[in-house]
């Protein structure tokens, strides 16, 4: 089965088909062949001539569809270089306008620590005594002795 997805295929079929064609055609041709040759050469000037023309025409287009392009590209690096320069800025001054709020919040968290540390070493401690206490060996009095008698 043939596969018609495959345009080169299609295109060399053509060519192969033109060609053949062509020779067939020079061979049962009515002319002589000096005839044919200077009328061969005639349409290859011609058909040179138009190729010619398709390809300065077209080089032309693309040359300036290709400046255009990179008038297009320059001016959308300019704009994004402008709108990144823009926000860096809007984000630097944020920062530097929330500078002073965070060390102030920092400040107070850092003293609020210190105070619940403090706390917590204090009822640490206080607990400690508790546990030491109730732990503790029970003294029994000591009553004073009566000197010995040598």
């Amino acid at each position: 089965m043939y596969d018609y997805r495959k345009g080169e295929s299609v295109l060399a079929a053509f060519l192969l088909g033109g060609i053949v064609g062509a020779v067939l055609g020079l061979l049962f041709a009515p002319r002589s062949g000096k005839e044919n040759r200077e009328f061969i050469a005639a349409k290859a000037q011609e058909y040179w001539g138009e190729g010619r023309e398709f390809y300065e025409s077209n080089r032309a287009k693309m040359a300036e569809g290709t400046e255009e392009l990179r008038v297009k590209i320059d001016a959308a690096r300019d704009r994004l270089r402008e709108q990144v320069d823009t926000v860096s800025k809007q984000t630097k001054e944020k920062v530097h306008d929330m500078t002073p709020a965070a060390k102030e919040t920092v400040s107070k968290v850092g003293k609020s620590m210190t105070s619940g540390v403090a706390t917590a070493e204090q009822k640490a401690g206080e607990v400690i005594d508790k546990i030491a206490e109730k732990t503790a060996p029970p003294v029994e009095p000591v009553l004073p002795t009566e000197p010995a008698v040598e």
